[in-house]
């Protein structure tokens, strides 16, 4: 069945598999966005939900930060983000009631705020708000935009001087490797010389 690719064409309806081969591409996404923040960080914590929190955790193996780092999945953040800790609202729909009532709590802390989002109220309040933000691509659901996150991560915190330089270079090579082991999971792979297929 795994090799009849009719079959598999009729359950992957939504072409996840179809996505999923072009993720490796989500590493090289560009944003142009340009950054002035002129007084120092000193702790750097990531608010987001699900899909679009947890890309952040890879940040806690690679690369390392120069300051203190976290994650928070909550409607608040921890007592000692200030003005020196730089927050990054995450929310792929931009309506997460969770991470907009920690923009809420960023901003009566006066902290460094940047936002991730592909729309809805978070951008709409990045933009009348003033607020730096990352816009990422819609059409992918947020699970299915992990590398995006990433990318944006990397993005931000080389630019900050926070994770060490050429960071964005390796990834663009791990974008290149895997771009190259995906060719061999495809469908129309045969199971004989498809690791994916025999795994399932």
């Amino acid at each position: 069945m795994l090799d009849d690719l009719k079959i598999i064409h009729e359950r992957d309806k939504s072409d996840a598999l179809g996505v999923a081969e072009k993720q490796p591409a989500q590493l090289l996404q560009k944003f142009n966005v340009e950054l002035k923040i002129t007084h120092d960080i000193r702790s750097v914590v990531v608010a987001g939900m699900g899909g679009s929190g947890w890309p952040a955790w890879y940040l806690k193996s690679w690369p390392s930060l120069s300051v203190p780092f976290e994650v928070v999945s909550d409607y608040n953040l921890p007592d000692y983000v200030g003005s020196n800790t730089l927050v990054v609202v995450s929310s792929f729909s931009g309506n997460t009631e969770e991470t907009l009532s920690t923009l809420d709590d960023a901003q009566k802390r006066k902290a460094t705020i940047v936002v991730v989002t592909a729309g809805g109220k978070l951008i709409e309040r990045a933009k009348n708000e003033n607020i730096p933000y990352y816009q990422l691509p819609q059409g992918t659901q947020p699970r299915m935009s992990t590398f995006y996150f990433l990318a944006v991560y990397i993005d931000l915190l080389e630019s900050l001087s926070l994770i060490k330089k050429g960071s964005t270079g390796e990834l663009h090579s791990v974008s290149k490797w895997l771009d190259d082991q995906v060719k061999s999971w495809l469908p129309s792979v045969t199971t004989s010389k498809n690791i994916a297929k025999q795994l399932a």
